[in-house]
């Protein structure tokens, strides 16, 4: 035995015995958890390479530029989100429960429903970039930088729209590993990209674009290759192909794409909401400045990437949720949703620690000299904030896991725009400064997190996921 297994053998016990997760319930959680916290690390740092990039090749005003285009691509991106939140839902109980061509078909129906609803979106960003970045400065080249980039990487959504489902998908089935491997590569090919277009050819705030559109477009004809059931390397002995694959050789079940927007809609919104809420944000960072814009977008981006974690724990309460739920398991569905919340809790916890200790040379990553100041405090104040978004992701990936997706949505709605937003606009009217957007940074993740966790308590979810499992199918469960 190395002396890694016998470490992780010494701490898999010491959370049993401390009543935060069953041993054999973290080995489940943890095989499907980590490859999907490597994806989200893979997928968020997309956007934290080419921030990093351009701030190093160009400096704050090119990062102010690409957090306002960035704030456009997040809103179409979290909106796929929340349709591949169906499709796992979906996935899981059905393939859970054993009707594998039923699950199959939830998957087509979301491909289907992905590439329609993203066309419009890129026709939108791609003609529409420079009066959309507008909408949100005043400062010319922080504009320009934002127009560039949007109508360049806007292509991309397409793609990332049908990569989100398929990665839904293979968490569905159980493996984690696929996704994990293909969004790593595709991480892989975006550094080399973006680092040579920009610092290598000059190509500025297009090249970082070229580069993120390029490595999705790649990360898309990869994962087409296993979602049509075929092997990558059957010679080697590495399959990833899906056990659930994708044909289109049968007539659209309208049942099931009634199933999945009754589920998806929700999610979408809530996705929607959570995405939309930076524009009155940076509207507002933008009255103390373009510095002040750079300071907000990277605290941001800090923690979309410290919320891969969560990526991962949120995918695994669902699909062990949702399985244990499609085989009419309700006692063993709650005991993952609990265990695996706490364990979330002590690792965000952790994290926020380590972060808040080492905001200065994280920022500086990003800026240095003027504004590295202010950016540091937004990184230490993004670091709190996560720690309710990653206790978060785990209640709602239970509540999605089930169908439930209603409150979730309503929840974000109230922290958002009735907390959130009010904190950061006194700023701009009272002596509070730059504290309201930082009061709003904790306030959008720790509101929706109470609520949750109080819906997640109620147990109303198990009743809510009998309308989606397999013997129910002409039923929809409704709270």
């Amino acid at each position: 035995m190395s002396a890694l297994h016998r470490l992780l053998t010494v701490l898999a016990g010491l959370l049993a015995r401390a009543g935060v997760i069953e041993e054999t319930r973290l080995r489940e959680t943890t095989d499907l958890a980590w490859p999907r916290i490597l994806t989200g690390f893979a997928i968020m740092s997309k956007r934290t390479v080419d921030l990093a990039v351009v701030g190093l090749a160009i400096g704050p005003t090119a990062v102010a530029g690409l957090t306002v285009a960035n704030a456009y691509w997040t809103v179409g991106k979290f909106a796929f989100i929340g349709l591949s939140g169906g499709t796992i839902a979906l996935v899981s109980q059905n393939y859970g429960g054993g009707d594998s061509t039923r699950a199959a078909r939830a998957v087509e129906a979301s491909l289907i429903v992905a590439a329609v609803a993203s066309l419009p979106l890129v026709v939108l960003f791609v003609f529409g970039a420079r009066p959309l970045v507008e909408l949100l400065g005043n400062d010319a080249r922080t504009l320009t930088y934002g127009a560039t980039y949007l109508a360049v990487v806007a292509p991309g959504l397409v793609f990332e729209a049908l990569n989100l489902v398929a990665s839904r998908t293979y968490a569905g089935v159980g493996d984690t590993l696929t996704p994990m491997a293909l969004r790593a590569t595709g991480a892989v090919l975006n550094i080399v990209l973006s680092a040579g277009l920009v610092l290598g050819l000059g190509y500025g705030v297009a090249g970082a674009a070229i580069g993120t559109t390029l490595s999705t477009v790649f990360v898309a004809v990869a994962f087409a290759w296993g979602m049509s059931g075929r092997a990558y390397l059957p010679r080697q002995g590495v399959s990833g192909a899906s056990p659930i694959p994708v044909r289109f050789d049968a007539r659209p079940d309208r049942d099931l794409f009634r199933q999945l927007l009754s589920i998806a809609t929700p999610l979408v919104a809530r996705r929607i909401a959570q995405a939309a809420v930076v524009f009155p944000l940076l509207a507002l960072a933008a009255v103390f400045g373009p510095l002040v814009v750079a300071a907000i977008g990277v605290a941001r981006q800090v923690r979309a990437l410290l919320d891969s974690f969560g990526w991962g724990f949120s995918i695994a309460t669902s699909t062990l949720v949702g399985q244990s739920l499609g085989r009419g398991d309700e006692a063993t569905a709650a005991a993952y949703g609990w265990e695996i919340t706490k364990l979330s809790c002590l690792v965000y916890v952790s994290v926020a620690v380590l972060v808040v200790g080492f905001a200065e040379p994280i920022a500086r990553v990003f800026v240095d000299g003027e504004g590295l100041a202010t950016t540091t405090q937004f990184v230490r104040v993004a670091a709190v904030s996560v720690v309710a978004l990653g206790i978060d992701g785990s209640v709602t990936g239970t509540l999605r896991g089930a169908g439930d997706t209603r409150v979730p949505f309503l929840a974000t709605l109230g922290g958002l725009y009735l907390v959130a937003l009010p904190l950061a606009w006194l700023g701009t009217v009272t002596a509070w400064g730059v504290l309201g957007l930082m009061a709003a940074l904790v306030a959008e993740t720790f509101v929706p997190m109470v609520v949750n966790y109080a819906r997640f308590r109620a147990g109303t979810w198990k009743a809510v996921s009998r309308g989606y499992r397999p013997d129910q199918g002409e039923r929809v469960g409704q709270d």
